[in-house]
């Protein structure tokens, strides 16, 4: 019996069984922790709206194409009204990011030896792996958000451009069309794909000889009807659309703190995997000439990456945007293994990467599973990790359900995050008004709001004198917009008498109900002292104390 090391070729086979069968564990296991949060967790004010949008089929909306709210109607239509039913479409597409990391890895480097295909194919789990453990995208799925199918539609159109390039076929090509139409139905951030396939058509030779391809013709003609519902809609609505992601949310003049978004991306990513990522990025830019999608790879990561950082430095600074350079991630991690097995502790340095990107992945689904719940958002309560947008929504809706039961009235909310939210959890039952607060126009909805006739503008036209119910959110303006817009509401609603009140965890979540009239126009000398205006007083008063000034 002879003994000794065992044969390359076998080594090389049962490393790509174990990390196959490693990532399909943990593909399995991520899954089933998002559909417990997924079916707990209340819904970011975001998902409301998106549902909302989804009760009113249209081609597109004041802030979206149609896609996110036709596929949350499709969820709701198959499984119901309720958490689980609005979200499983994202879920599903979500879980199909990873194995399309998995098959463009696979893809780049092609070889007949059976023993160098063995170990591409390892490396592709491995990329699979660090799909699973990188926070933005092992958490995608969870939330009803454009996000999802954006990022898994150009990741697909990244896949079939490199077949494309590589075998011409038809097929390829018109995955690449359909891929790209789904994205400019999702959201108008679809034009930074473009924006980076003409650069890899433009910078570079195998991009080159595309323009002389019918094929690429081809796909642009297919990806053309993407646009229809985004031209449509804006023609609907005046321009809304575009006017907000173009214009209303964009100062379009330079603020130095967006300086710091590299060091949100590293926190996004986790620091380490960050730094390998970026030097990847460098790897496969030193590799553009090589055989291979080499090229393809450098400028897609370039192009999100630092498109828009640059991007960054210009416009949007009050949103959340840490999810935008995604894209450019998921080739990168493509690549990773194979560039780090060339290293003198290559698989050290990848294997340590992906521990710490797994143990933020890890804390991030620890917070969601923790806003989930009554007990855990209690923990966060006082910190500023309080999940102020996941809380409140079953007894928000309760209350007002039941005061509207003992004395039917108009649904009026003071923004259109807490009319999002009532009408979630009321599921439709009761019209929700909204009065013109600041955060409609912030945000992009006051347009889409004026449309279905649910402003402030509609409620006095079709309702003026009639009795309602005035819902007010008194933690979710900033400080210096705040009272303000408290002592409006006195000239908004007609003889404000206190409804009810809830004061969630510790006051770190207050809403307050109010009985009134609607008027019919706004009373006039609403200037004068605040402290006669009842929803003033009562949140002042819940705020500092009914002794304070």
């Amino acid at each position: 019996m002879k003994t000794g090391r065992p044969a390359p070729a076998a080594s090389v086979a049962a490393a790509l069984a174990r990390w196959r069968a490693g990532f399909v564990v943990l593909f399995v296991v991520e899954l089933v922790l998002k559909l417990l949060i997924a079916s707990r967790l209340s819904p970011f004010v975001d998902e409301a709206f998106y549902w909302q949008e989804s009760r009113h089929p249209a081609w597109g909306y004041s802030d979206l194409p149609p896609l996110t709210a036709w596929l949350i109607r499709l969820g709701e239509g198959v499984a119901g009204h309720g958490l689980l039913g609005m979200r499983w479409p994202f879920l599903l597409l979500g879980s199909v990011l990873p194995w399309l990391v998995v098959g463009f890895a696979r893809q780049l480097q092609r070889d007949d030896a059976v023993e160098a295909r063995a170990r591409h194919d390892t490396a592709a789990w491995q990329a699979g792996v660090l799909c699973l453990l990188l926070p933005l995208a092992g958490s995608l799925g969870v939330l009803a958000l454009p996000d999802v199918p954006l990022t898994v539609a150009i990741m697909l159109a990244l896949h079939a451009l490199m077949r494309a390039v590589d075998t011409d076929r038809l097929w390829a090509w018109l995955l690449l069309g359909v891929a790209l139409a789904v994205a400019w139905m999702t959201h108008y951030r679809a034009a930074m794909a473009m924006l980076v396939g003409l650069l890899f058509c433009v910078l570079t030779p195998d991009g080159r000889r595309l323009w002389r391809r019918g094929g690429l013709w081809l796909a642009m003609g297919v990806a053309t009807p993407g646009l229809v519902p985004l031209l449509v809609s804006n023609w609907q609505q005046r321009g809304a659309g575009l006017a907000f992601q173009l214009v209303e949310r964009n100062p379009w003049s330079f603020h130095a703190d967006a300086l710091v978004q590299p060091l949100e991306q590293a926190l996004s990513c986790t620091p380490i995997l960050y730094g390998m990522l970026l030097w990847a990025a460098w790897r496969s830019w030193r590799r553009r000439h090589d055989p291979g999608a080499w090229s393809l790879v450098a400028v897609a990561a370039a192009g999100f990456i630092v498109l828009y950082f640059v991007f960054g430095l210009f416009a949007d600074d009050l949103r959340f945007r840490a999810h935008w350079p995604l894209p450019g991630y998921l080739p990168l991690l493509a690549v990773l293994p194979t560039l780090c097995r060339r290293l003198p502790y290559g698989r050290i340095m990848l294997a340590v990467s992906g521990l710490f990107a797994g143990v933020g992945l890890a804390f991030g689904l620890l917070y969601l599973g923790l806003a989930a719940s009554p007990q855990g958002a209690a923990m966060l309560a006082g910190t500023k990790a309080f999940p102020s947008h996941f809380t409140g929504w079953r007894e928000s809706g309760v209350m007002a359900g039941q005061l509207l039961e003992r004395k039917p009235a108009l649904l009026v909310a003071d923004n259109f995050m807490l009319a999002a939210e009532l009408d979630f959890q009321l599921d439709g039952r009761y019209p929700v008004y909204v009065l013109d607060s600041p955060l409609n126009t912030k945000h992009g909805r006051a347009a889409q709001l004026a449309r279905w006739r649910r402003d402030e503008a509609a409620l006095r036209a079709d309702h003026a004198g009639e009795p309602m119910l005035l819902g007010v959110d008194e933690t979710v303006l900033r400080e210096r917009e705040r009272w303000d817009w408290f002592a409006s509401l006195c000239s908004r609603v007609g003889r404000p008498r206190e409804a009810g009140r809830l004061d969630l965890l510790g006051g770190a979540r207050r809403l307050a109900f109010y009985r009134g009239q609607v008027m019919s126009t706004p009373a006039t000398g609403s200037a004068g002292d605040p402290r006669l205006c009842l929803p003033w007083r009562r949140a002042h008063e819940a705020m500092y104390g009914r002794n304070a000034d």
